[in-house]
């Protein structure tokens, strides 16, 4: 298959360049609209209790307050009753907010400071998340800072979404800054000479336009999140260096051997296409289970992450192909002054060290398994958390005015816990309901249109307003003392979901605690689905690959070693605080679905590398050289690329590291570990002792599979054969 295919973009490699171009302009503009089409959040389970609860609000209600404006008077709000009260009249009359109200204008005890200084003004934006920004813009440009003797900060999960989404903004455009000029000085060391070096550029602008025009046709069809593009640009990249390099290095290592740049070209695209055809496979499984979720924000970053992956690889096997067609020994040109001679395709170091991990095996293995167990141990305590304004840095507004909150008032009436009907309730069944939840012990008072009640009690009268009723809908506000993702919140929460209904009514229960707790089940309950479907199916694409069923086990074992190393440093860093002042973050749980997309994508990397380095060793096994021959001598020849991959992709996660936003940090560093412990400490150790202890074994399957590999197997008979190089076996010595 692969043998075809590269003859025939040898013999049409100028025509393939020219669709190359035609086929790059026209993703390019039809990518162009994607970015108008992508939309933000996407943290909800639209199947879940608290998202037909927050239906029901919008629809019924005209939405929750999600603007909270914190009012510091400068002295006791009471003396600045005027300015207070102008101030919410002008936000009542803007159209683009709903309903408005403020201290001044209920008088609720909640929406005044523990000292009396500030004063709350909620407000709701209907709409959906893009025209909620725009508002928040406007917002904090007309009534942010100080006006009229009052200083407004601008929180709620509006002003959160507006600040996050203007900190990534200016972070991802710093971060790139950093890791473009950093990414072009690794790509000239590991290419040595330009015109390489400009390879992995070629295909990564190719595999990104192609995915934003992918992006673009998904973003009318259905919801994709924004920060698909930044998936898109960081792994177009980093894929499109993995592949060159390993393109490139093949085509140097066949022209070395005196054949035809032709001849080189094929056997590269059957022997390193052959490898980057299943690595994308593996890489394409395991972003797929994102799939799985319902939470569209997950879902985009499959979306992403299959197109750029499936592009990449169509551009190493097809583009890249013509490129080394047409540029032939001119693959060297430009070539950089600190280089001498021909760019080395064979790194002997990485073939020492498997050999001395091979002779080794203990003293080699216990070592890096007591230290990647070590790293490990903290994920015995994670917990877990969706982002809230403490993701930001104490400077933003949001982030003032949360922390306001959180310290100088009593409740914050926006993390109430919501129970909604969508249809007309009678006035004693929601006098019922409201004083059964208020005895509930953690509940400070329940706001209805029967009333105001506090354990059982009703303590204020409320007449039937827009507020909590409507003649086809009913709203109980169920305020309580707690974060809103705090342990108590999620207890108080079930047992206000346990608590049966009046009889003939339907309550929803929503809230950001329920929206918290729902979104997390969407995630855990798939989890084990998830993690069986990226198994089974790497399982099968390396026995394809190797033919051995001890290989694709040996594979999965080691790859969860070592994620569970970096998700253990995460937790060190990010939960326990590790470092919290140097990279200055708030340490809180970590946020779950940037966690499981972290896991997705490195695990897929790792696979990658897996890949990578067994293409080699496997190679030099099925040329009659013995086990320790194969794992040196493979090691030797992938070794550099894995490293030089690794360390090129790193330092573009790294940079995410300079983030102000939490989770972004996390994402960045925690990646940027796990290709750096698996490139060096699970490729140049771990692997060499699982292959020495499995010995003759390692390629070992039943005789049915071992026929199915036969006949199912991508195996490419080689069209020129290099000879065997000599092999010199170094007797193994047992018990060692």
């Amino acid at each position: 298959m692969l043998h075809r295919l590269a003859l025939l973009v040898v013999r049409r490699a100028r025509l393939v360049l020219a669709a190359t171009v035609v086929v790059l302009i026209a993703a390019a503009v039809l990518g162009v609209g994607a970015f108008s089409k992508l939309q933000g959040g996407g943290f909800e389970d639209p199947n879940a209790e608290s998202t037909t609860a927050s239906t029901v609000v919008t629809e019924r209600f005209g939405d929750d307050p999600d603007l909270v404006l914190v009012v510091d008077a400068g002295k006791p709000v009471d003396q600045a009753a005027a300015s207070g009260r102008a101030l919410t009249e002008r936000l009542s009359q803007d159209h683009d907010l709903g309903t408005v109200a403020s201290y001044w204008t209920t008088g609720a005890p909640s929406m005044k400071s523990a000292d009396g200084t500030k004063a709350l003004v909620v407000a709701s934006i209907p709409g959906d998340f893009d025209h909620q920004a725009e508002v928040a813009t406007d917002v904090l440009a007309t009534y942010g800072g100080s006006h009229d003797g009052l200083t407004v900060a601008m929180g709620g999960e509006s002003g959160v979404n507006l600040d996050v989404n203007d900190q990534i903004t200016s972070d991802l455009a710093f971060a790139e800054s950093i890791a473009i000029p950093l990414m072009l000085v690794l790509l000239g060391l590991a290419f040595g000479s330009l015109v390489a070096a400009l390879l992995p550029l070629a295909i990564g602008v190719f595999a990104i336009f192609g995915t934003f025009a992918e992006l673009s046709v998904l973003g009318s069809l259905t919801d994709v999140s924004i920060f698909a593009i930044n998936l898109t640009t960081s792994l177009g990249l980093g894929l499109a260096v993995d592949y060159a390099l390993l393109m490139v290095s093949r085509f140097r290592e066949e022209l070395a051997h005196g054949g035809s740049t032709d001849d080189a070209v094929v056997r590269t695209v059957e022997t390193a296409g052959r490898t980057i055809l299943f690595s994308a496979s593996t890489v394409a499984v395991a972003l797929g289970a994102l799939l799985l979720f319902p939470l569209y924000f997950l879902r985009s970053f499959a979306y992403a992450g299959i197109g750029v992956i499936l592009i990449a690889m169509l551009a190493a096997l097809v583009v890249l192909p013509a490129l080394l067609t047409v540029l032939g020994t001119r693959i060297n040109a430009g070539r950089l002054p600190w280089v001498k001679g021909s760019p080395a395709t064979v790194a002997p170091f990485w073939g020492r060290l498997a050999g001395a991990a091979m002779r080794r095996p203990a003293l080699a293995a216990l070592p890096v398994l007591a230290a990647l167990l070590l790293m490990a141990a903290p994920l015995a305590h994670v917990g877990f958390s969706t982002p809230d304004d403490r993701v930001l840095p104490q400077s933003a507004t949001s982030r003032v005015a949360g922390d306001s909150l959180r310290t100088q008032f009593t409740s914050d009436d926006t993390d109430a816990i919501v129970a909604v009907s969508d249809r007309a309730v009678p006035a004693n069944a929601v006098t019922s309901y409201a004083a059964a939840i208020s005895r509930i012990d953690g509940v400070e008072r329940v706001d209805s249109s029967a009333g105001t009640f506090v354990r059982g009690q009703e303590v204020a009268s409320s007449p039937a307003d827009a507020r909590n009723a409507r003649p086809d809908a009913q709203r109980l506000s169920v305020v309580m003392p707690y974060d809103a993702q705090s342990d108590q919140a999620r207890d108080l929460l079930d047992r206000v979901r346990a608590l049966p209904e009046p009889p003939g009514t339907s309550f929803a229960i929503g809230g950001p605690t329920a929206a918290f707790v729902d979104g997390q089940h969407a995630i855990t309950s798939r989890i084990p689905l998830a993690a069986v479907l990226i198994a089974v199916s790497t399982f099968v694409l390396l026995f394809l690959f190797t033919g051995s069923v001890l290989q694709p086990l040996r594979a999965l074992v080691l790859n969860v070693i070592g994620l569970s190393a970096t998700l253990g440093v995460l937790v060190w860093i990010f939960q326990d605080g590790h470092l919290a002042g140097w990279l200055g973050f708030t340490p809180q749980p970590l946020e779950m679905s940037m966690l499981l997309l972290l896991f997705c994508i490195t695990f897929g990397l790792s696979m990658d590398y897996e890949v990578f380095v067994m293409s080699r060793i496997k190679e030099m096994h099925e040329r009659g050289a013995g086990l320790r021959e194969s794992v040196t001598e493979g090691l030797a020849r992938s070794g550099r690329i894995v490293s030089m991959a690794a360390v090129i992709l790193a330092v573009s996660f790294f940079a995410f590291g300079t983030s102000s936003v939490s989770f972004i940090q996390m994402f960045g560093l925690g990646a940027g570990i796990a290709v750096l412990v698996d490139a060096t400490l699970i490729r140049g150790v771990l692997v060499p002792v699982a292959m020495r202890l499995m010995g003759d074994r390692a390629w070992w399957a039943p005789a049915p599979l071992a026929r199915l590999h036969r006949r199912f197997g991508l195996s490419e008979a080689p069209s020129a054969p290099e000879p065997a190089p000599p092999v010199t076996p170094e007797p193994v010595p047992a018990g060692r």
